[in-house]
């Protein structure tokens, strides 16, 4: 059975969105038709609204609707304190933690010279700029524990370390409730390494 153009349209659209298949955007694209129109202008508006609004931080490029978002401006944040994340979701996964009270510095991005994204693709000009006129101490690199993650982190360490800021990683390990037995060796060793004193 073939769609209406319009509603294969709305699928194809759907579709384009990471982490939904065909399936899934065909079952959205169903919900939308049989939910009240009121529904989906209220979505529709705030698909608008967040596009018009949003931009990046001029300081540290989360995502704001000012000229510094919501942490940036905030005045109780720990000002000697920069946690490198890639992308702005990475902000609020760690601030759901809420364990980390400095400041955040998104690269928009990681090292990938094989997809040829190289340090001027990403935000390391302005992480270096920024680390210049600040007093901070410590830069926390929170990139994600994969090979791009990795290879950005050891290039932003060797760029800050000589000038004289302490660089410290995330451990990467094993979950809680997880078994040693079901852990790889990869994630087992990193687990070892990034053991704390009790």
């Amino acid at each position: 059975m073939a769609y209406t153009k319009s509603l294969q349209a709305l699928i194809d659209e759907f579709a384009k969105l990471p982490g939904i298949g065909p399936k899934s955007a065909q079952r959205i694209a169903f919900h939308l038709l049989k939910v009240d129109q009121s529904h989906s202008d209220r979505l529709s508006q705030a698909i608008t609204t967040a596009k018009a609004l949003s931009r990046w931080c001029s300081r540290c490029f989360n995502l704001a609707e000012d000229d510094l978002c919501l942490i940036c401006s905030a005045p109780d944040r720990d000002q000697h304190v920069i946690c490198v994340v890639e992308e702005a979701k990475d902000v609020v996964a760690i601030e759901r933690t809420r364990e980390f009270k400095g400041l955040y510095h998104v690269l928009q991005g990681a090292l990938n010279p094989i997809e040829g994204v190289g340090p001027e693709q990403i935000r390391v000009k302005e992480l270096i700029s920024r680390l210049s006129v600040s007093d901070v101490t410590e830069v926390i690199i929170c990139t994600n524990p994969n090979i791009e993650g990795e290879t950005t982190s050891m290039y932003l360490a060797k760029l800050i370390t000589p000038v004289g800021i302490k660089v410290s990683r995330i451990a990467s390990g094993l979950p809680v409730g997880g078994d040693l037995e079901y852990a790889d060796e990869l994630t087992l060793g990193r687990a070892l390494e990034g053991r704390r004193f009790l």
